[in-house]
């Protein structure tokens, strides 16, 4: 595995630094290096500037509307990206279904999403989950009925991510309970305007409306915006699921914290001396970043046998629990390195619009709002403990 960077990958490199410099909006990058959620204004506006540029979906093939970037130019961006305080696309349109649809979906379905992708002309949101059905997703229960040229969708989605925002839902339905659970599933995009879909907000450990129960009561769906075969979902609902473990683990995003964490530790202080000086301190820090830097490796790693035409099996769940799990080391670090300050916390359309001035350093705002949300890290996208049955049976043969 070659590390070395060409004067071509320097030259891109400056190229990305620039861009991010002179196009990236203020607000966005104050919010996203704070922690906090995304508004849906920002975000779009954000992705528009991205695409214009032609960067939005580094990972799609050129003949979609993706970069042609090297494996290497990918890491550079990630990683400036990171540095920079700018947010990725959200995930659920380009890094998700995007990825589905240009892989397994028909011409007329690829002509009309993937550019409305790329526009965001619509925001997406994943009908994964159900109640009693997260990590044993195979037990899904929503149903689809076939009737002529529609199906008739009931059921329930759960922990469905900004589906107050969305216009469109990727789901997957039970569309035969005659077979075993994982033959009986169909890959549905529906509307989220259709009749008989109603949405209800589920407040979370950081008292933000950022997660939804999703119900569906005779939602009638055209077949044609199935995705591939009737009952072949599991498959697609697979390949997905890769693709959002490939990016969950956010090294670059791990980085700035822990470049956060260096200045703030030279500030705060703790028994008449900075934390920079404070051992303890310090040993969790530095341990952080020793796992950090072998996640980096083994990220560059994979990519290296992905450029190369290797197929990857459980690596990506690698990725996903020692990613998620430095996410929650660094976030808890963070609280504990404000003191008294990292405590105190409010949801954020609680102070809006005050004019009374911040108690503590201006840096203390953000870090309590992204530890309580990441508190679930370990459990979206898979949970780690199923991700550690996956690495058990595919790399060990238990």
């Amino acid at each position: 595995m070659d590390l070395s960077f060409s004067k071509e990958d320097l030259a891109f490199r400056d190229e990305v630094r620039e861009f991010l410099a002179t196009s990236l909006p203020d607000d966005v990058k104050e919010r996203f290096d704070r922690g906090l959620h995304a508004t849906k204004e920002g975000q779009v506006r954000w992705q528009k500037i991205l695409n214009e540029k032609g960067w939005l979906a580094p990972n799609w093939p050129k003949e979609y509307g993706g970069t042609g970037w090297t494996v290497t130019q990918k890491y550079i961006a990630a990683h400036e990206f990171g540095h920079a305080s700018a947010p990725i696309a959200l995930p659920f349109g380009v890094s998700m279904v995007g990825p589905v649809i240009y892989t397994f979906g028909n011409q007329e379905q690829k002509d009309y999403y993937l550019p409305r992708i790329l526009n965001s002309d619509d925001w997406w949101c994943q009908g994964y989950s159900e109640p009693g059905s997260g990590s044993d997703l195979a037990s899904l229960q929503t149903k689809a009925v076939r009737d002529g040229d529609d199906y008739i969708v009931n059921g329930q989605k759960i922990w469905t991510t900004f589906a107050q925002n969305a216009d469109m839902i990727f789901c997957l339905v039970r569309t035969d309970s005659s077979v075993k659970q994982q033959e009986g599933i169909s890959f549905l995009l529906i509307d989220m305007k259709t009749p008989g879909i109603t949405v209800k907000p589920i407040i979370g450990l950081d008292k933000e409306h950022s997660l939804n129960e999703v119900f569906f009561e005779d939602v009638r769906v055209p077949v044609k915006n199935r995705i591939g075969e009737e009952n072949k979902g599991w498959t697609y609902a697979k390949f997905l699921l890769g693709n959002e473990r490939n990016g969950i683990a956010r090294v670059a995003r791990s980085k700035r914290q822990v470049e956060r964490l260096h200045v703030i530790a030279k500030t705060e202080r703790s028994g008449g001396r900075p934390l920079a000086e404070d051992p303890d301190f310090m040993n969790k820090l530095n341990r952080i970043e020793v796992d950090l830097m072998a996640l980096e490796y083994t990220e560059l790693r994979y990519l290296s046998m992905m450029s190369h035409g290797k197929n990857l099996s459980a690596e990506p769940s690698v990725l996903k629990i020692k990613g998620t799990e430095i996410q929650q080391r660094l976030t808890s670090l963070l609280v504990e390195s404000l003191g008294m300050y990292g405590a105190p916390y409010e949801a954020e359309q609680n102070y809006e619009g005050r004019n009374e001035a911040q108690v503590g350093p201006d840096y203390g705002f953000g870090p309590m709002a992204e530890h309580l949300y990441l508190r679930a890290a370990t459990i979206y996208g898979g949970s780690n403990e199923i991700q550690r049955n996956i690495i058990s049976k595919m790399v060990l043969g238990l």
